[in-house]
């Protein structure tokens, strides 16, 4: 008996191995043969793969896409390329080109316009298409895209997910938030989603649907991974981070929650590569919702403005001025004539709340203020000199009406000054901009300017080797460089990637 026990063990172990090893083999060669008739798989008792006819569906996102896939369309525009930028909103530097790969310096880079080979060998003018994303929010046919997707189109045509197109119009769009509300009058049955009401929360389920690459319809998954996100696009940047896979031509598209209701609009990836690694940024449905709204009734977006300068509330500067949290936002500067400066606001000065509502930091101030409408009265609770008091005050609208041109309206100018096709205005009148310099706050297409790479934006800090900090100062810095019978002038110009010189040509007006 003592022989026979370790026989048995031996022939047992020798038939499992074999009986291992055909699994193996069966698995292997697919369905070439019938696979052995195992009992089926179970998690907490339930099996894996039972019966269909008596279990629920099996889990997934099918019935989700079946329902909203509908009103996601295919945004397609023509747009006039000025040789300065390539299709994408970004400058040439920015971009960076094939043969050189400075590119890979642009930290968030937005997408949604067509991909160009080679940038600085394109022709200065040409009518370029672009696509992105964008869906219906009312059967009536507006519908929802990327303020970048639409910026500058000559023509916009949609394109549904059943095939049919359709020429849309842009009713209104925001630069600072990224969105745009374009309107396809054709109909009032088209099939519309809806903008949430709640607050994603990290870890909820998102499925992203758009036309990356021009690939109509296309849809993808993945989870909320994070919300508040500020990656430096604008000043009211409050993103919601996914990893929903999404490319270049999701630009302006939803990102659903497993409701079916779109919690987000795409608007940028974080990509060394150029494609997706999984880090996606949307901008939240609240947000959509006010800035539509008011698209829908304007055209336009106005914003409350009180006329500060401000920065966040590090630790250090918390203990300094005897704060417990380093919450609030602190007054740099307050801009002369402003609201604040009529109520009584001073550098130095901690706003830790409007309307009893918490400030976190500087960029939330301006996102709280920012929503509301110029007029409205608001109550600022302000830390000064270790006293916390309220202050009122009525805001006004963002000085927009500040801008002169420097296209020969300003009173101040020479008359031989050179036409520039630019809008300018002092930086000191700017919120958000640095004391020193002239604002670029718009530019003309074909321009001398335009065609040079300069953007909305940008500052101009001197020209001909002299500082400007107004723009009759430019002007007679044009002027003289006219009459020294130069045909370019160097200016120097912070842009958000740093400071650089450009040499503008000078043109009669």
């Amino acid at each position: 008996m003592k022989n026979e026990l370790p026989t048995k063990v031996r022939a047992l172990l020798s038939k499992r191995r074999v009986i291992l090893l055909a699994s193996v083999a069966a698995i292997g060669a697919g369905a070439l043969f019938a696979s052995p008739s195992y009992p089926p798989l179970t998690l907490n008792g339930t099996p894996a793969h039972a019966d269909t006819a008596t279990t629920q569906p099996q889990p997934g996102f099918a019935d989700l896409i079946e329902k909203v896939k509908p009103a996601v369309i295919s945004v397609r525009v023509k747009i006039e390329d000025q040789g300065a930028t390539n299709g994408t909103g970004l400058s040439n530097e920015e971009f960076g080109d094939n043969n050189n790969n400075e590119g890979l310096q642009r930290f968030f880079r937005q997408f949604g316009m067509p991909d160009v080979p080679n940038f600085r060998s394109m022709p200065r003018h040409r009518t370029i298409t672009g696509q992105g994303s964008g869906f219906f929010i009312s059967a009536d046919g507006y519908a929802v895209t990327n303020f970048h997707v639409v910026d500058h189109a000559k023509t916009v045509e949609i394109q549904t997910d059943a095939g049919k197109t359709y020429t849309a119009k842009v009713v209104g769009s925001d630069q600072k938030t990224d969105l745009a509300l374009i309107k396809v009058d054709a109909g009032s049955s088209f099939p519309f989603v809806e903008l949430s009401d709640k607050q994603p929360r990290v870890g909820d389920w998102v499925v992203a649907v758009g036309n990356p690459f021009g690939l109509a319809g296309t849809a993808t998954a993945g989870i909320v991974s994070a919300r508040g996100r500020d990656i430096g696009a604008g000043p009211y940047d409050d993103f919601i981070q996914i990893d929903a896979p999404i490319n270049k031509g999701n630009s302006g598209g939803p990102a659903f929650n497993v409701e079916g209701k779109v919690i987000a609009v795409n608007t940028a990836i974080y990509s060394p590569s150029g494609g997706s690694v999984g880090i996606g940024f949307g901008i939240p449905a609240d947000t959509v919702k006010t800035v539509v709204a008011k698209l829908k009734d304007k055209g336009y977006v106005e914003r409350g403005w009180i006329g500060v300068q401000v920065q966040p509330v590090n630790q250090n500067i918390a203990e300094s001025l005897g704060m417990r949290n380093a919450d609030g936002a602190l007054v740099d500067e307050v801009q002369d004539g402003g609201p604040a400066a009529k109520a009584g606001l001073k550098a130095g000065d901690v706003i830790t709340a409007v309307n009893s509502d918490a400030v976190h930091d500087s960029r939330d101030l301006a996102r709280k203020i920012g929503a509301l409408t110029p007029g409205a009265k608001v109550n600022l609770s302000v830390l000064s000199n270790g006293e916390r008091k309220t202050i009122a005050l009525a805001l006004e609208s963002m000085p927009n009406d500040k801008q002169a041109k420097a296209d020969g309206s300003s009173k101040d100018a020479d008359a031989g000054a050179p036409h520039l096709g630019l809008s300018l205005a002092p930086a000191s009148q700017v919120a958000g901009a640095d004391a020193q310099g002239l604002v670029i706050t718009g530019i003309e297409q074909d321009s001398p300017a335009a065609e040079q790479g300069l953007q909305t934006g940008d500052v101009i800090l001197s020209a001909g080797g002299k500082t400007v900090s107004s723009v009759g100062q430019l002007r007679k810095v044009l002027a003289d460089a006219r009459k020294d019978g130069r045909t370019n002038v160097l200016m120097r110009v912070k842009s958000g990637n740093g400071t650089r010189f450009v040499a503008v040509p000078l043109k009669s007006a």
